[in-house]
């Protein structure tokens, strides 16, 4: 994702370990920044909290996310990745999403997930080196790219190999069209709320949602509240047009909107009011974007994951140089 410059925000973050003579405590802090990189914080305290929230949602998610963070990282030291890169974070949060996707589409408790985790993990590390080599001409991120195209390969082509298929887990559903009532009540609002967090790792859980949320407040107040800020545009976005409430407590319409507004509106961008209303926008755009990528997907057994973010974020991006009031970090 990006490594958010630590003088520019509030944050907690766990004693820098010496590199030099503790390399298992070195891999150990990592490890922890890898999984937090997926909400861009490179921040070993925030990584604890993402980590407890996949444990909280299931052990075996929990699990799936320390080994795929784990591979990710192994093998960028095998490729001889820069060493910067790595203690970051931004080789292992890729890996990460892959192996919880894989426990969450193909069900947690097969060897053959586990097999398939491992395996995405190490092929998000290739196709991140691809993509850093491909973007760095136009200063561009990653984003979850990596993630996204070995994600979409395992879920569409899954069905088709007997020995990884055993029909999916109950979190693995694909949204259907619109139906149903749009109206939200209280509970539905703070469930959504919640859920548009934790749903970036595909856990609808409120409580998990909290739980990731709290890591980020803890890695970076101002990261937290452009969270907040894109939660709830995502769910006002999909209640003003019609969604039907059930998708919306779930999370499954907000949590584009969140990444948007968190890369918009607190980390690419140089913070001010100027990008705040921009990543507004793009929030708002990422939720409609995500119902259209859901529709494209569906016929074919594909799931939406981020790839509304990467869209939205890499457009609102590209157009920052025509923006006189807006400028890259």
């Amino acid at each position: 994702m990006y490594v958010t410059p630590m003088s520019r925000v509030i944050s907690w973050d766990l004693p820098r370990p010496a590199v030099t003579r503790r390399q298992p405590i070195r891999f150990g802090y990592e490890l922890l920044r890898g999984i937090a990189q997926v909400d861009f914080m490179p921040n070993a305290a925030c990584g604890l909290f993402f980590v407890a929230a996949l444990f909280a949602a299931g052990w075996q998610f929990g699990l799936y996310g320390l080994l795929g963070t784990a591979v990710g990282t192994g093998a960028a030291y095998v490729l001889g990745v820069d060493r910067e890169r790595i203690g970051a974070g931004l080789e292992g949060f890729n890996g990460c999403l892959v192996a919880v996707a894989s426990a969450v589409f193909l069900g947690p408790d097969h060897a053959s997930t586990w097999v398939m985790a491992v395996g995405g993990a190490v092929v998000a590390s290739v196709i991140t080196g691809a993509l850093v080599h491909l973007l760095r001409p136009w200063a561009m991120p990653t984003f979850t790219l990596p993630f996204c195209l070995v994600a979409s390969v395992v879920t569409i082509a899954a069905p088709g190999f007997q020995r990884i298929w055993h029909g999916g887990s109950a979190l693995a559903a694909l949204p259907r069209t619109a139906s149903g009532t749009s109206a939200l009540d209280w509970s539905g609002l703070a469930h959504a709320f919640c859920a548009n967090i934790g749903q970036i790792f595909l856990m609808p859980q409120w409580y998990v949602g909290l739980l990731f949320l709290a890591g980020i407040f803890v890695a970076d107040l101002v990261a937290g509240l452009t969270a907040c800020l894109g939660s709830v545009i995502g769910i006002v976005t999909a209640w003003a047009l019609g969604a039907p409430a059930s998708g919306v407590t779930q999370g499954l319409l907000g949590y584009n909107a969140v990444l948007v507004a968190m890369a918009l509106g607190a980390v690419f961008l140089e913070r001010g009011v100027w990008s705040l209303g921009y990543a507004a926008v793009g929030a708002a755009a990422a939720t409609v974007l995500t119902v259209a990528v859901t529709s494209f997907f569906a016929p074919f057994g594909g799931h939406t994951l981020t790839w509304p973010y990467i869209l939205t974020t890499l457009f609102f991006l590209a157009a920052v140089p025509a923006f006189p009031r807006l400028r890259r970090t």
